[in-house]
């Protein structure tokens, strides 16, 4: 089985590429949504590393930004939390789809939680920033402070960029997004 981890910045659009690979994709920001909503073994685990923000079962995203905001420690500690059971839930996928040629690992930490392992393949998704601030701030829950928090934590951009196998630059057009996977895809199943 071949392993695609898909990196970039926040907003870069990892996700809406990941999908066009047309195989299985390990999307981990909506295993973290499923997880504050079912899982209340990781709600009591972060209720006693920060019981001042978690309260109640399921866990909000209201929680969880006041959380993050409020303190610049406290999201290491939802994250040492929150990705044991990530990585968990990520060999689950990967052993129900041990059969599939190929899987793409939508993880927005990938790297600085050393998730991938040495013969994955690294596609880092290039974007003008410019668009992806012009992007971001179109969505609902867009806050600047938490952006930075979260900037904070992920490696640079140019080391991602070093560290990966190919490049897609991303002009928001399906279109170009399409030959960019095909070429990849080509590329490595060859």
């Amino acid at each position: 089985m071949i392993k695609i981890g898909i990196l970039g910045d926040i907003g870069s659009g990892k996700s809406f590429i990941a999908k066009k690979f047309g195989y299985p994709v390990f999307n981990a920001d909506e295993e973290v949504s499923k997880i504050y909503l079912k899982d209340k073994i990781i709600f009591r685990k972060l209720k006693k590393k920060l019981p001042k923000y978690f309260t109640k079962f399921p866990v909000s995203k209201k929680e969880v930004l006041n959380a993050i905001l409020a303190n610049n420690s406290n999201l290491k500690k939802i994250v040492q939390v929150v990705h044991k059971k990530i990585k968990s839930k990520m060999n689950i996928f990967l052993n129900k789809n041990k059969k599939e040629k190929i899987v793409i690992l939508d993880i927005p930490l990938l790297l600085e939680n050393k998730i991938n392992k040495k013969g994955d393949i690294l596609i880092f998704i290039q974007s003008e920033k410019s668009e992806v601030l012009k992007r971001l701030k179109k969505r609902k829950n867009f806050n600047k402070n938490l952006y930075s928090k979260f900037k904070d934590i992920q490696l640079p951009l140019d080391y991602k960029k070093k560290k990966s196998n190919f490049i897609i630059k991303n002009d928001f057009r399906n279109k170009n997004i399409k030959k960019y996977v095909n070429d990849i895809l080509e590329e490595i199943i060859i």
